[in-house]
């Protein structure tokens, strides 16, 4: 009889074993060449390997999307043990590890830079800095405040976060500060800078949002010896500017985005006022959906009141300390809804759509100023990448030294991903999850023979973690 099916052959169980290796050779790699096991070790000398843990805890940032509580259990498997040179730990001592790392943050900072301006002459040393905020669940921490969220979550304590970064074409985060929920950009902006400072060339120019611009903070940078170039916030004297703006015969900058400007100098900075049609167009569709929306919220009040029935929930305080007894009243009953919503549009639309301003230490031109300040982007991509790819959120932590010692991993996983673009060229503009999924994507087999030899079988090569885990290994 003809065989026509391939039959598939049995499976005989063995004693192999498989596991993604690639984000351990590239932790691996890094930690050799900016001197990890040297910067750690001096923290710790009795039990567990410290550089050893961090290691493994930076490898389990870049593989998996859960909480350092679960790393213990990622990282307490046999060939995860071996590759890393650990012995079996409880998950205390891991929080137990992590807290050391956070008592000692700031050191930690300053050593990872010494080693980077080392190792590498950068070009340049021209910084971008933001800052954000990442939600805190539990409230032992004195870190956890109420403050504004970005996670746009009101409701939970916070902690905020800066990052400093070497702008573009190098995109290196130097620097990572840490503060207390309730801490603005302004007061943030003085902690950020003086982390990074002492490391940046004299005429360094600091490149930062509206946020961080206070006139502390600018003479901050000019009694540093270096330059300045910031967003500026509209105030009631520009509207004058704003009014009179096409008087000043601006110039155009970008014909597609109808983006035209001039300069406003003055004996310390120069003013780069702009206007963008594509930016007015955005601005006003966006506070048209507000102005909808106020509507809307204004019909739920008002059948609630028609209906004698309680307010919704949103539209209540809802605190079991505050004892208050407060009335609605609408317009609507003597509005139209066209005349509803013109008067919400009305309240919503300032006329300063489209308009923004630049602020520098330097006489640029309006391209230059306008260019550099959009290069501005990157630092923002890092801060994306911290907290949607390395996945430093959620933080479920509770003392400060935990949260510093567990946002320090996230920031030691950034610098790597960082630096892997910076090395190859290649990567550039390959995103953090291509990357992470690359590396993830490279496993070793440990083949166990009956005479108990264990051998490596290396499996998924592709282009990216080839290019990142080959060079200088010795794995072929």
């Amino acid at each position: 009889m003809k065989k026509t099916k391939i039959r598939t052959s049995s499976i005989i169980v063995n004693g192999n074993i498989s596991f993604p290796v690639g984000t351990k050779l590239a932790v691996d790699k890094y930690f050799e060449k900016l001197g990890f096991f040297s910067i750690f070790s001096k923290l710790k000398h009795r039990g567990i390997s410290l550089p050893n843990l961090v290691g493994a805890l930076i490898s389990y940032r870049l593989s998996e999307n859960q909480s350092l509580s679960k790393a213990s259990d990622w990282i307490n498997r046999v060939p995860v043990l071996d590759e890393f040179k650990l012995e079996k730990f409880e998950q205390r001592t891991l929080f137990r590890e992590i807290e050391i790392l956070g008592d000692n943050y700031e050191e930690i900072i300053l050593d990872i830079q010494d080693s980077l301006f080392s190792l590498y002459d950068f070009e340049y040393t021209d910084i971008n800095m933001d800052w954000s905020s990442l939600i805190l669940w539990g409230d032992k921490s004195s870190l956890g405040k109420y403050g504004y969220s970005r996670d746009h979550r009101p409701d939970k304590k916070q902690i905020t976060f800066g990052v400093s970064e070497l702008r573009n074409p190098i995109n290196i985060p130097i620097g990572f500060t840490i503060g207390k929920g309730n801490l603005n950009d302004m007061n943030h902006f003085q902690t950020t800078f003086d982390q990074v400072k002492g490391r940046l060339n004299m005429n360094s120019r600091v490149i930062f949002d509206k946020g961080g611009n206070s006139k502390t903070n600018l003479n901050s940078v000019i009694a540093a010896k270096m330059k300045f170039l910031t967003s500026k916030k509209f105030n009631k004297s520009d509207d004058s500017l704003i009014k009179n703006f096409w008087n000043n015969y601006p110039t155009l900058i970008n014909l597609d985005k109808g983006i035209v400007g001039f300069k406003h100098e003055f004996p310390t900075r120069t003013n780069y006022f702009f206007f963008s049609k594509y930016l007015e167009t955005e601005q006003i569709e966006s506070k048209i959906r507000k102005a909808n929306r106020f509507v809307n919220e204004a019909k739920e009040i008002e059948k609630s009141i028609n209906n004698k029935k309680k307010l919704p929930k949103k539209f209540q305080i809802s605190n079991p300390l505050i004892n208050i007894k407060y009335t609605y009243q609408t317009k609507l009953s003597k509005l139209s809804e066209k005349d509803a919503f013109n008067l919400a549009k009305k309240a919503s639309i300032t006329g300063r759509e489209g308009f923004f301003c630049l602020t520098s230490s330097e006489n640029l031109t309006l391209n230059q100023a306008l260019e550099l300040y959009r290069q501005k982007d990157s630092v923002e991509k890092i801060m994306h990448s911290l907290k949607n790819e390395i996945c430093i959120k959620p933080l479920r932590v509770w003392t400060g030294k935990s949260i510093h010692g567990a946002l320090l991993i996230g920031y030691l996983a950034q610098l790597i991903i960082s630096l892997i673009r910076y090395d190859n060229k290649e990567l550039k503009k390959v995103s953090t999850k291509f990357i992470k999924t690359s590396l993830s994507n490279l496993t070793v087999t440990i083949e166990i023979s009956k005479s108990h030899k264990k051998r490596k079988i290396y499996s998924n090569f592709d282009p990216i973690n080839e290019l990142i885990c080959l060079k200088n290994t010795g794995i072929t």
